[in-house]
């Protein structure tokens, strides 16, 4: 499917956001504050993807992607990494027959080279298993960075078109890992911190940026319609003016 660039032309807008995008953030700060280890934080935030993944569903968001995993991550304690690939294990098992039930359609984005073999055929069992469904397509950003996103786009623009030497936005766009997805209408950080994170550093180009100091453990349905409230106050101008806008809406 073949999704406007909100650089090219201004997409449809409408009340509840299309696409949600979120940094999961501060699961580890969560369990530091209640003293216990920080891989409990991550265990804590599953229930919180289980949570906002239906009510998405139910508020009739089509596309919502979750950062599950970056490219920098491997920065982290052996520990800590051990436990979360043995985590993401446990949730394609556990969780995968029920967005099969759900109409919840399941991809996973990332270079997935790096994890373990077990791992990555999960993950395209999970993906099989779930790809007729529609309410609802799931993203999960595993081993995922933004420029990791545009140079392999890149690079497999150069090699499907050996001796082009100029190419447009248009493209390229195909080729990005999230091609079958619109841009994020909405973007969402929780845990304090504001900042993208090599976050699909090209889809988020006209996205409203939504941060709070929640921990994800703790984001709910009613931080989800909070996160909502503010996108439906923002004017989406696309590099256009406030009078612009305001003549689209009375012509439409």
């Amino acid at each position: 499917m073949k999704h406007q660039s909100s650089t090219l032309a201004v997409p449809d807008i409408s009340a509840v956001p299309r696409h949600v995008a979120i940094i999961m953030d501060g699961n580890g700060r969560w369990a530091t504050k209640r003293f216990l280890p920080r891989v409990a934080g991550h265990a804590k935030g599953v229930d919180a993807v289980r949570e906002i993944v239906e009510a998405c569903a139910v508020r009739g968001v089509e596309f919502l992607t979750l950062f599950a995993f970056s490219s920098e991550n491997w920065r982290r304690p052996a520990d800590e990494v051990s436990v979360l690939m043995r985590l993401f294990m446990t949730v394609l098992e556990r969780e995968v027959g029920k967005m099969a039930v759900n109409g919840i359609r399941l991809r996973i984005v990332g270079d997935m080279s790096r994890f373990d073999p077990k791992l990555q055929e999960m993950a395209v069992r999970a993906e099989a298993q779930t790809a007729g469904n529609s309410r609802l397509t799931l993203t999960v950003c595993a081993n995922y960075g933004g420029r990791w996103d545009v140079m392999q786009a890149v690079g497999k623009m150069i090699r499907a078109n050996p001796g082009a030497s100029d190419f447009s936005e248009a493209e390229l766009a195909p080729y990005l890992a999230m091609a079958y997805a619109p841009e994020p209408d909405l973007f969402i950080r929780t845990g304090g911190e504001q900042r993208i994170s090599n976050f699909l550093l090209w889809q988020l180009a006209y996205s409203e940026l939504y941060f709070t100091d929640t921990f994800w453990p703790d984001f709910d349905a009613r931080a989800l319609d909070l996160a909502i409230a503010s996108y439906q106050q923002r004017e989406r101008r696309f590099g256009r003016t406030s009078a612009q806008v305001l003549d689209q809406k009375k012509a439409s």
